[in-house]
């Protein structure tokens, strides 16, 4: 299973470097394409978070604590640990968003790129160990599920991720690479979400939790704020109910 983990959210990292390719042939997006691929990635993440990570967190509680109460409030503690995780990063770690700019601790220490590098770490981080800990539970369909998801909602983060790079001045070839380098982050925090709740059963209800918490804070303070801020809130809208019901078709389907 750590094994399996560690490969899953490999390939739906690297996914976040093939959405970046088209940089290399000059093609480019126009913001409200952008902001509706966003809005898809968000739409992905939403129906992960609650199909593949809350509702398998609280069976998974129910199935060793034996009530329902005491999932349920499992479920609570590990979604709002994950935010609050998620929070503290966005808070101390030093980074810098596309449009709003910097933020962290001393943002103006480091280079614009690593500024850059750091923000998308911190978004792509809990996602790897989101399918990690999917895989840590002994449920392949469910790890596979995420991984899925994750990795069709990191293309267009990818190619995002690349055409910004390319508007501060990076070449198209460096620009493909960095956009790849962000995603490889996601097999790390695989490894250590699988490892976490293949030590412990009792670690995976709010392993789960914890990683729908996290995401659905990335959700809420960076991805959907920034596909409204242009004016398509329409597109972004409708790119985030064609992934939630994409995902959610695979969910029910692969597992």
């Amino acid at each position: 299973m750590i094994l399996w983990g560690f490969l899953a959210s490999l390939g739906a990292g690297l996914m976040t470097g093939v959405g970046a390719l088209p940089v290399l042939f000059g093609r480019e997006i126009t913001r409200r394409t952008n902001d509706m691929m966003l809005g898809f990635a968000a739409g992905v993440m939403i129906s992960a978070s609650f199909f593949s990570l809350i509702l398998p967190g609280i069976e998974e509680g129910e199935a060793i604590y034996g009530t329902t109460v005491a999932a349920a409030l499992l479920a609570a503690t590990g979604i709002a640990l994950g935010a609050l995780a998620v929070a503290g990063i966005n808070r101390w770690v030093p980074h810098e968003h596309f449009v709003t700019g910097p933020e962290g601790a001393d943002p103006g220490a480091l280079s614009k790129l690593w500024l850059f590098i750091l923000a998308i770490t911190i978004h792509n981080f809990p996602e790897g160990m989101a399918v990690g800990i999917g895989f840590g539970g002994g449920d392949v369909t469910n790890g596979m599920s995420l991984a899925t998801g994750i990795g069709l909602q990191n293309a267009p983060e990818g190619l995002a991720v690349a055409v910004a790079l390319r508007g501060q001045g990076y070449g198209r070839l460096r620009s493909v690479w960095y956009a790849t380098l962000t995603g490889l982050v996601e097999p790390i925090g695989g490894l250590i979400g699988v490892a976490a709740v293949s030590v412990s059963v009792y670690v995976l209800p709010v392993g789960l939790t914890f990683a729908a918490g996290a995401m659905l804070f990335i959700i809420s303070h960076e991805i959907i704020p920034e596909t409204h801020r242009h004016g398509h809130q329409n597109r972004a809208t409708t790119g985030l109910l064609v992934g939630l019901i994409l995902m959610m078709f695979l969910d029910v389907t692969l597992g």
